[in-house]
């Protein structure tokens, strides 16, 4: 068994800060008296924090999910080639890749709560100054670079709060992480599908419009929370100092680092791949149509894996999770056999279903295992982890077909896929990691 993280919390010294303010501590009450005076509790997901909680992240979402799309589709219909969209997309997540880190130190000494707000202010001023600049025509790509650095280094910083924040406004967790990634799968069909359609229309300012909007909706929202004590590192350690103790304390655990290392083979060789490689051999037989209609396909079933892991909670998450990813193999595994496009897309809803399982496992068991004051950092290092392979396997799936061909690309790709299943099963850290006792 890996170490529990309440073994680390009690030996470590840790201070509190206070963002708004504490929750009061009722007095005991005789036993006679407490069914009759027990205070109504919160509901377990949909509190009022939680609710602006959702709002604000659901609108982070939609904007993010749409801005790939029309700045890409933007440039291309503007007269630009595929070399400044593909700089452009580099601009964008280059600093989130490069930042998160740094973003997880921040949000720990400043909290994450003002961090997450002042990222959204600068995505707001970034994506007004982008509706201005594809309005008016774009005179020196430098500036369009820039302001995509911007928006990328402001998702660096928010990112890591986003997950320590579901502790503080749910007493679900795992409920919480189950409807915030039905909300995620929601605005990734919806934002590319709404950007699309708007630069279509020619009004590619606009798309930037509504983002903003959304931005300083989701400031509003965050400004508005009402949290208790929140934990944070001693005031007296630097930055850097700060970003080894949060390498300390992810190295710590061998669960979370055991199942990091496994996601970024994972992402070189199975994962990284698929969508380039599976879209080479989609379009050209069923057309772009039948291809954007199988991603819908896998964005619904990820809806409904969070739908389904809102109420189911097994003792050993991470378990059951793997055991949900064992769906990952069935769409490559149809391109291959040559699969007609309705069993490609119920393939795909099998898809999105286990990576929407093993995703809110996932979220929860490092939200509630983690202890709050390092929570940001090591929430950090793991999206740095499992996210920055992704392209490294984009990049080599050109090379990869060319040299190999499509299907043993695709191949390799299942083959990695049941293996990383079967090692996150045998790992025991991970097999064996019990759902932490809810928070009071």
């Amino acid at each position: 068994m890996p170490e529990h993280p309440a073994d680390r919390t009690t030996a470590a010294a840790t201070s509190v800060r206070s963002q708004d303010r504490p929750t009061p501590t009722e007095p005991p009450l005789a036993p006679a008296l407490e069914p009759a005076l027990e205070p109504a509790r919160e509901p377990a997901i949909w509190s009022a924090d939680f609710r602006r909680y959702f709002t604000a992240r659901s609108a982070g979402l939609l904007s993010w999910a749409m801005l790939p799309v029309a700045v890409s589709a933007g440039l291309l219909s503007g007269g630009y080639g595929l070399d400044t969209a593909g700089y452009a997309m580099a601009f964008l997540v280059g600093p989130f890749a490069g930042l998160v880190l740094f973003g997880g130190v921040l949000a720990d000494r400043f909290t994450a709560r003002r961090m997450m707000i002042a990222a959204d202010l600068a995505n707001l001023g970034a994506h007004v100054l982008l509706a201005v600049l594809f309005i008016h025509g774009i005179d020196h790509l430098w500036q369009l670079y820039a302001l995509l650095t911007v928006a990328g280094t402001a998702n660096a910083m928010f990112q890591p709060g986003a997950s320590s924040t579901v502790p503080l406004v749910a007493r679900d967790v795992q409920g919480a992480n189950g409807v915030l990634r039905t909300s995620e799968a929601l605005t990734g069909l919806g934002g590319p599908a709404l950007a699309g359609a708007l630069v279509g229309l020619g009004a590619t300012g606009w798309v930037m419009a509504v983002s903003a909007v959304a931005y300083g909706t989701s400031a509003f929202c965050l400004f508005t929370l009402r949290l208790g004590p929140v934990p944070a590192p001693p005031a007296d350690q630097g930055l850097w100092r700060n970003l080894v103790v949060g390498w300390q304390e992810f190295r710590a655990r061998s669960w979370l680092w055991g199942v990091i290392v496994i996601w970024m083979v994972f992402a070189v060789l199975s994962w990284g791949p698929q969508l380039s490689v599976a879209a080479g051999v989609i379009v050209p037989e069923h057309g772009a149509t039948a291809f954007g209609l199988l991603n819908c396909a896998l964005g619904a079933g990820t809806v409904a894996g969070g739908l389904l892991a809102i109420r189911y909670k097994p003792a050993r998450p991470l378990a059951a999770g793997a055991v949900a990813t064992l769906t990952y193999p069935l769409y490559p595994l149809g391109i291959v056999l040559g699969w007609p496009v309705w069993l490609l897309a119920a393939a795909q809803v099998a898809v999105g279903a286990g990576i929407g399982v093993w995703g809110v496992m996932w979220a929860t068991s490092v939200q509630t295992q983690v202890p709050g004051e390092v929570l940001n950092r090591v929430h950090a290092y793991e999206v740095a982890g499992s996210v920055g392979m992704y392209p490294v396997g984009s990049a080599l799936a050109g090379p990869a077909v060319t040299a190999f061909g499509t299907d043993r690309v695709l191949l390799v790709g299942i083959a990695v896929a049941l293996l990383t299943s079967t090692a996150l099963l045998a790992a025991r850290p991970v097999r064996t990691l019990p759902r932490a006792q809810p928070r009071p």
